[in-house]
């Protein structure tokens, strides 16, 4: 008998609070899942926790943001002990998080091929000529099609969705085992949006990597994640199978996917989701 591969990620009461002029708010409430190698969607509205959840797991929560959980592994590392140096070689080289607008993640007055190979050397002990040409191969395996006239661009020369493929290019480079994905579509037009999404399909599933997805869209993440959470209030009010989010039964979930227009059957208004005050008690 074989035995299961240990998880990537495994959260035990995770809260985040952050302390405002009115007494300390809590952005993330006592949450707990564990993921493997799975496309792992979260969806909610905004202000439901879902960017701060993601950025928690690396301990990116800016300060003065509190970090609490009962247990917080990623690839089998306790983030909240880890010293600088180990959360150093995690961030980029374990696990990659890539963020909404390539605009304010890229250093605008570096060229990009320097910014991807300065990653990969960071946590892999490599020359420069190797990482060269490993950045060049990543930037052709998230589909560019002139990986060296982007290797030697600025940022502000890319369009919006040529950005958002460095950006995946620069955090899988050195090849970790858990991708955070942040609304990497949210600025980009359908089309464009459609060719990212297959970039990290195929890049996950050939490289066996665990994705951690982050959406507002309720029907993009049915159609590409494995499994999905649902975010209330900096809580998980439902877990289901991403195949079954539609026939959901959390009247959250219920609310969120009734307020979806439809071009089969167009009404003259959108319902508005009505919510009960236990939702955010985990009720």
């Amino acid at each position: 008998m074989v035995d299961a591969a240990p998880p990537l990620v495994e959260v035990e009461d995770l809260r985040v609070r952050f302390p405002t002029p009115r007494g300390p708010v809590e952005a993330v409430r006592g949450v707990s899942f564990a993921m493997g190698a799975e496309r792992l969607g979260i969806v909610g509205e905004s202000g439901s926790g879902k960017s701060t959840l993601g950025r928690a797991l690396l301990r990116l929560v800016p300060p003065p943001g509190e970090v609490a959980a009962a247990r917080l592994l990623v690839d089998g590392i306790d983030v909240l002990r880890a010293d600088s140096r180990t959360l150093c070689d995690l961030r980029g080289g374990r696990a990659s998080m890539v963020l909404q607008d390539p605009k304010f993640s890229l250093n605008p007055v570096m060229r990009v091929g320097a910014q991807i190979v300065e990653a990969l050397r960071r946590h892999r002990r490599i020359g420069r000529r190797e990482a060269r040409e490993r950045a060049l191969a990543m930037l052709e395996a998230v589909r560019i099609r002139e990986p060296l006239r982007v290797f030697h661009a600025f940022p502000h020369e890319l369009s919006g969705g040529m950005g958002q493929r460095v950006m995946i290019a620069m955090m899988l480079v050195a090849e970790p085992r858990l991708l955070i994905a942040d609304e990497p579509t949210s600025a980009l037009d359908v089309t464009v949006q459609m060719q990212v999404l297959a970039i990290l399909d195929d890049l996950v599933a050939a490289r066996g990597m665990g994705l951690l997805f982050i959406s507002h869209d309720l029907e993009l993440v049915a159609s590409f994640c494995d499994r999905v959470l649902v975010m209330y209030a900096g809580r998980i009010v439902e877990t289901c199978a991403a195949r079954d989010l539609a026939s959901a039964r959390h009247p959250y979930t219920r609310g969120l996917l009734g307020c979806l227009p439809k071009l089969e059957t167009p009404v003259r208004r959108l319902p508005t989701l009505l919510r009960d005050p236990s939702w955010a008690e985990g009720a």
